[in-house]
Order: C-alpha cells, then sequence, then structure tokens
C-alpha cells in the first residue's frame, strides 16, 4: 500500500478499522513520545521527521502491519522484547490483533529520537 496520499488520516482512512486503529495508536504514541515531531511522508510510507530527520514510519501491508525505526540497531537493541514478533533489519512486524505494547514502542522511540541527537 505505497499509494499517494496527501496526510496520513487520508492514508488511514483507506484501511480496513482494525488496522487503521492499530497505527492509529501507533501514531499517537510517537506523537507523544516525541514532542515536537512532525508528521510526513517517506519512501511513500506515513512518517515522523524530528530535528529535521525521519524518526521512523510505519505502514500497513498485505499481511501485517510495520514499523520501521529507520535504524537497524534499534531493532537489534530491542530484539530480546521484540522476540514475539517478526523482525528483519530495520522492520518490525506485527497484527492487529497483536500490537506492539504502548512502554515498548514509547522506548524505541525514545532510542531513536537519542540516535538522532548524536
Amino acid at each position: 500500500m505505497l499509494t499517494k496520499h496527501a496526510t496520513i488520516d487520508e492514508y488511514l482512512a483507506g484501511l480496513p478499522a482494525d488496522r487503521a486503529a492499530a497505527l492509529e495508536r501507533l501514531r499517537r504514541i510517537v506523537l507523544e513520545t516525541a514532542p515536537g515531531a512532525e508528521e510526513c511522508f517517506s519512501y511513500g510510507m506515513p512518517a515522523f521527521r524530528f530535528e529535521k530527520r525521519v524518526l521512523m514510519a510505519f505502514a500497513a501491508r498485505s499481511g501485517h502491519l510495520a514499523l520501521y525505526p529507520m535504524s537497524g540497531g534499534i531493532v537489534t537493541a530491542f530484539a530480546a522484547e521484540l522476540a514475539g514478533f517478526d523482525t528483519s533489519k530495520g522492520t518490525i512486524r506485527f497484527q492487529p490483533g497483536h500490537p506492539l505494547p504502548d512502554e515498548l514502542v514509547r522506548r524505541i522511540v525514545e532510542a531513536r529520537m537519542d540516535e538522532i541527537r548524536r
């Protein structure tokens, strides 16, 4: 689903309710954890810019939802806590019925912000 959308709201509106709700929850957590982050699109995906760099992105794919921390180091650093999820170097995949825990998302956002600040 890498189509062009004018806004993240428009992107989410085109998804089934359960998938949109799961991604909206991620969106809310990122914006609460990273004050001043700006919504944008990166590689055709809804994303967040922090201090002029892409903080992270998310997307709905055909068989899963995904969070992209835009850093392989983040996925590696949280590998133990992400053991119940499908991951690759820069992707964390999950299902609407088995979302990432809110506190884990907050810590991932904070870790990514720290990377950007360094």
